[in-house]
C-alpha cells in the first residue's frame, strides 16, 4: 500500500428525522387527539485514531463520508430512532482541518475520538406542541440537516526521535539494524518515499519509537525534492538525530544544510534536542573520526552529543541510543509538566445565540442568527401552521418589529438564511 499522509474530504453528518403530523383515529374514541412522534437524530461523524493504520491511503477512493439519517417519527407517539454514529478509523497523529484552517481535531492517542461533523436533530412531533392554548396542533417539525463541509486530513507521525540526514546517510540502515522495522535500503537518491516507524527496545523496561524521514536536501523547506512531505513527519518528534555520512566531502556543510531546512519549515524545530551521528566509520581510523568530531563540535550547540558509529559493525550503537533515551525522556517529562499545570486562566464566552440581524437585500429581508436559524430549519415551509408558528417566534424575539421599522410591505419575501422564504 502506498503512503498516502494528506487527503481532503468531504464529510456531511446525517440529517435528522422528521417529526410526525398524526392525529389519533381509533374507534370507539371520539375526538382523537395530536399523537405525532419525535424524528430522531442524524448521526454524527467521528474519528477515531488507531494504530492499527499508518496511511491515509483508505481515503484514496473515499472522497465522502456521508453518515447516516434519523428515522422519521411514527404515529402514537413513536420516536423515530437516532441513527448510529459513523466512527472513522484514521492513523494516531491525524489533524483534521476545515477549509479556514481551523483545527477540529489533532488526534495523538490510539483510541482517542472527535467528532468533527454533529449530525441534525431530530424534528418534533405535532404532540410536542399540544398545551391549553394550542389544542390541535396540525404542523410539525422537519429533522434539522447535518454539517457539512469539506476537511483535509493531515498525518503527522508521532515519534521519540526522527531521523533526518541526506539521502543516502545511512538512516534506514540505522533503522533495521536498532529496530524490528525492514525499510528499503539501496546505493541511490530517495530510497525511502515514506516514513519508517521501528520499536527500538533500550533496555527490559524501555523502549523508544524512531522514525526513518525521506532524506533531505537544500531547499526543502521551499517543497524542493520531497520537500514538506518530509517536514512534516519532523514536527511531533521529541529528539532528532542528524546522521552525516562520514564519506560527505565536508560534514559541517551537511550538517548546517539540514540545519537550515529545519528552521525554515518552522523555526522551533532548530530549538528541539539533538544527537549527531557521522555514519558509516567502520572504514575509518580513530584519528579521522576524531577530527571529524572536532569539526562538528565548532558549529553544533554546546553540548550536543556527536556520536561516530557504524551500522554495519554496531559501533557506539547502544552509547547513542542510551543518550537518545536519555533526552527523549526529559522533553517527554517537560510535556506531562505542562499538561498539569493548573493555574491556566480561565475564559468565560458569551453566550451570542440570542443575536440576529436583518438585512434587505434586492426585495428580500434576510434574518440571520444562530437561534432563529435553527428555528428556520426546523420549520415545515410547506405548512401553514408551522410558518404562523415561525413568525410568533420572530415576534417574541423583536425581530418582526424590526421588520415593520424597516418598512416591510405585505406579501415582500421573509429568508430565514439557509433555511427557507414565507411571505409577511
Amino acid at each position: 500500500m502506498s503512503f498516502i499522509d494528506k487527503v481532503t474530504v468531504s464529510v456531511i453528518a446525517g440529517k435528522g428525522g422528521n417529526g410526525k403530523l398524526s392525529m389519533r383515529h381509533e374507534i370507539y374514541v371520539a375526538n382523537g387527539g395530536p399523537d405525532g412522534g419525535d424524528g430522531g437524530n442524524g448521526a454524527n461523524v467521528v474519528l477515531v485514531a488507531t494504530r492499527n493504520q499508518n496511511t491515509l491511503a483508505a481515503f484514496r477512493y473515499q472522497k465522502e463520508l456521508k453518515a447516516d439519517p434519523g428515522q422519521s417519527g411514527g404515529p402514537q407517539k413513536k420516536h423515530g430512532r437516532s441513527a448510529k454514529h459513523m466512527q472513522v478509523e484514521v492513523p494516531v497523529g491525524t489533524i483534521a482541518t476545515n477549509t479556514d484552517g481551523v483545527v477540529l481535531a489533532d488526534l495523538i492517542e490510539d483510541g482517542q475520538t472527535a467528532i468533527i461533523a454533529n449530525g441534525g436533530r431530530g424534528g418534533f412531533g405535532n404532540a410536542h406542541f399540544v398545551s391549553s392554548r394550542r389544542q390541535t396542533p396540525k404542523f410539525a417539525e422537519v429533522g434539522e440537516p447535518g454539517d457539512e463541509l469539506e476537511v483535509t486530513l493531515e498525518l503527522k507521525m508521532i515519534a521519540d526521535v526522527g531521523l533526518v540526514g541526506l539521502p543516502n546517510a545511512g538512516k534506514s540502515t540505522l533503522l533495521s539494524v536498532i529496530s524490528n522495522a525492514r525499510p528499503e535500503i539501496a546505493d541511490y537518491a530517495f530510497t525511502t518515499l515514506s516514513p519508517n516507524l521501528g520499536v527500538v527496545d533500550i533496555d527490559k523496561g524501555s523502549s523508544i519509537l524512531v522514525a526513518d524521514i525521506p532524506g533531505l536536501i537544500e531547499g526543502a523547506a521551499d517543497g524542493k525534492g520531497l520537500g514538506h512531505a518530509f517536514l512534516r513527519h519532523v514536527e511531533r518528534t521529541a529528539v532528532i538525530l542528524h546522521l552525516i555520512d562520514a564519506y560527505n566531502e565536508d560534514v559541517v556543510a551537511v550538517y548546517k544544510t539540514i540545519r537550515a531546512e529545519l528552521k525554515a519549515y518552522q523555526a522551533d524545530l532548530a530549538d528541539r534536542p539533538e544527537v549527531i551521528a557521522i555514519t558509516k566509520v567502520e572504514g575509518l581510523d580513530d584519528e579521522m573520526t576524531d577530527d571529524l568530531i572536532k569539526q562538528l563540535k565548532k558549529v553544533a550547540a554546546k553540548g550536543t552529543p556527536i556520536f561516530a558509529i557504524s551500522s554495519a559493525s554496531r559501533v557506539n550503537l547502544k552509547p547513542m541510543l542510551y543518550k537518545v533515551q536519555e533526552l527523549v525522556q526529559t522533553e517527554r517529562s517537560k510535556v506531562v509538566e505542562l499538561t498539569k499545570n493548573d493555574d491556566l486562566p480561565v475564559i468565560s464566552l458569551t453566550d451570542t445565540s440570542d443575536q440576529w440581524s436583518v438585512e434587505l437585500e434586492d426585495g428580500v429581508f434576510v434574518v440571520s442568527g444562530e437561534k432563529i436559524e435553527q428555528f428556520g430549519r426546523r420549520t415545515d415551509f410547506e405548512n401553514e401552521e408551522g410558518v404562523q408558528r415561525l413568525r410568533h417566534i420572530m415576534g417574541k424575539m423583536g425581530i418582526m418589529h424590526k421588520l415593520v421599522r424597516m418598512g416591510i410591505q405585505a406579501d415582500q419575501t421573509i429568508h430565514i438564511n439557509r433555511s427557507g422564504d414565507f411571505k409577511y
